[in-house]
């Protein structure tokens, strides 16, 4: 009999197989939506691509489907240029649409697109260090030379590292979460820049894993109580890449239940939290808008959790 971890994911991700057609940026139905939204699910959808195929069983034939549209997308040098439309996009998403490439893909659009970058897109000046992990993360898996300094440096300057803690309150007291839902992210998005979505050990202290990890678990508690449902899943990550068992600890496990109670009978999470929940009876298209981010972040959590233990993960 399956976990329920195990039908959370395999919902998420018949749900997004299902929902493939709203996906693609050129569908008849995407046109009211904003052109660097609609290629900001693209990138979405190839990094969980990216990330499943890695894994010891890369989800079987669930994401063949998908795999096959990013390798159409991949082929139109129109794609791309949807990030034109959105300044503040534009300059990130080069170097994430080459080292996202589906494999087996002809490069001669992923040429085109590194050929655009400009020397101070790939330099450190100016960046705050989040910013600089996210260039050297992708710039690397692209195979781009940049002038970013090394992972070990970036991660004493990263929120792993610098966030601030606050008091736990008193028990039987109620208090506000630990961190901001922008602090969360950025705890969230740097633990996967660094440790490469649980594929290497990050390269921080044993008292900053630990000061990392309770950051992380408190927020992850905060996050469940609140069913802020993406951060959770978010969070659940994390903890894996911090050298945790999410299943293990009973933050990782409130936060996966708060996602099973969230689920909905077709497999999505409609939403990125109870707060902003999608009503039961919108249209499709609403629904995919407002529901795909947090499904597709609680597939890949699923599929990370469940591949196994990492090789290099603590004993």
């Amino acid at each position: 009999m399956s976990s329920p971890l195990d039908q959370l994911s395999a919902g998420a991700l018949d749900w997004l197989g299902r929902n493939l057609a709203y996906f693609d940026p050129y569908a008849p139905h995407s046109a009211g939506s904003p052109p660097h939204l609609r290629a900001k699910a693209v990138m979405e959808l190839a990094l969980l691509c990216h990330c499943a195929a890695r894994l010891p069983d890369p989800s079987g034939d669930r994401l063949e489907e998908a795999r096959a549209l990013l390798r159409r997308l991949w082929q139109r040098e129109d794609f791309p240029r949807l990030f034109d439309t959105h300044p503040g996009a534009a300059p990130s998403h080069p170097r994430a649409f080459a080292a996202l490439a589906p494999a087996g893909t002809d490069d001669t659009v992923v040429r085109g697109v590194l050929a655009r970058l400009a020397p101070a897109d790939l330099a450190p000046s100016g960046k705050p260090p989040l910013k600089r992990l996210e260039i050297r993360y992708y710039a690397d898996k692209a195979g781009v030379r940049h002038g970013i300094e090394p992972y070990t440096e970036l991660a004493t300057l990263s929120p792993l590292a610098t966030l601030p803690i606050t008091p736990r309150p008193a028990p039987g007291l109620p208090g506000t979460g630990p961190l901001t839902n922008a602090e969360g992210y950025s705890l969230t998005h740097a633990a996967f820049y660094l440790g490469d979505y649980g594929r290497t050990a990050l390269p921080l202290t044993g008292q900053q894993l630990a000061r990392a990890g309770d950051l992380v678990d408190r927020m992850l508690n905060h996050c469940a109580g609140q069913e802020r449902w993406d951060l959770a899943a978010e969070l659940v990550i994390t903890q894996l890449i911090l050298g945790l068992e999410p299943l293990d600890t009973p933050s990782g496990t409130a936060a996966v239940q708060c996602l099973v109670r969230a689920q909905r009978p077709d497999g999505a999470l409609p939403g990125r939290s109870a707060a902003l929940r999608v009503p039961v009876l919108a249209p499709a298209g609403e629904l995919f808008r407002k529901a795909y981010h947090t499904t597709l972040v609680t597939a890949l959590m699923g599929l990370v959790i469940l591949s196994g233990r990492p090789a290099w993960h603590h004993v």
